[in-house]
């Protein structure tokens, strides 16, 4: 609902009048969740997501000036689809906290899912449990980058969720 802002105004000849102003309203059309890498580390952070995830990479960003002992240039940031969802990967900085935002990926195979990123490097964080309620199972795995990844089975829907209005 936008807001509105009233205002007292007076016209030329003196008269009180109220003005009333309407906020232009937002709208969002995309949410891309940005995960932070320390500095050079980027591209790494990329392959990872890549082998693991199979994601696509949409766009990147290069550092305009290298050394010139360096083969490639610097990646700064990457655009990745992720399970349909465009994931900002960006370098960050000493001042930037990096590994803070923790993922679910739904899946049919938990337990691949957790031992493809484990044979890329990421550590197992809890071993696999049921989740109470729907029946599925979940795993846990901490990437090479800091970031918690939580895997999870399509909970199992019930006869009552099927007849539910929405």
């Amino acid at each position: 609902m936008a807001q509105e802002n009233v205002a007292a105004a007076t016209t030329a000849n003196g008269a009180a009048t109220t003005v009333v102003e309407k906020e232009k309203s937002v709208t969002f059309t995309a949410y891309k969740p940005q995960l932070i890498v320390e500095p050079h580390k980027v591209g790494d952070a990329v392959a990872f997501y890549k082998t693991v995830f199979d994601a696509e990479e949409t766009g990147r960003s290069l550092y305009p000036k290298r050394k010139a002992d360096q083969e490639l240039p610097h990646l700064v940031s990457s655009e990745l689809n992720l399970a349909g969802t465009t994931v900002v990967v960006t370098s960050g900085s000493e001042l930037i906290k990096t590994g803070t935002m923790p993922a679910v990926l739904e899946t049919d195979d938990v337990e691949a899912a957790v031992a493809k990123a484990v044979a890329a490097g990421a550590v197992k964080v809890v071993e696999d449990e049921e989740v109470g309620g729907g029946g599925g199972v979940k795993g846990k795995v901490t990437d090479p980058f800091g970031y918690t990844w939580i895997f999870v089975s399509p909970a199992k829907k019930s006869e009552k969720e099927d007849d539910k209005e929405v």
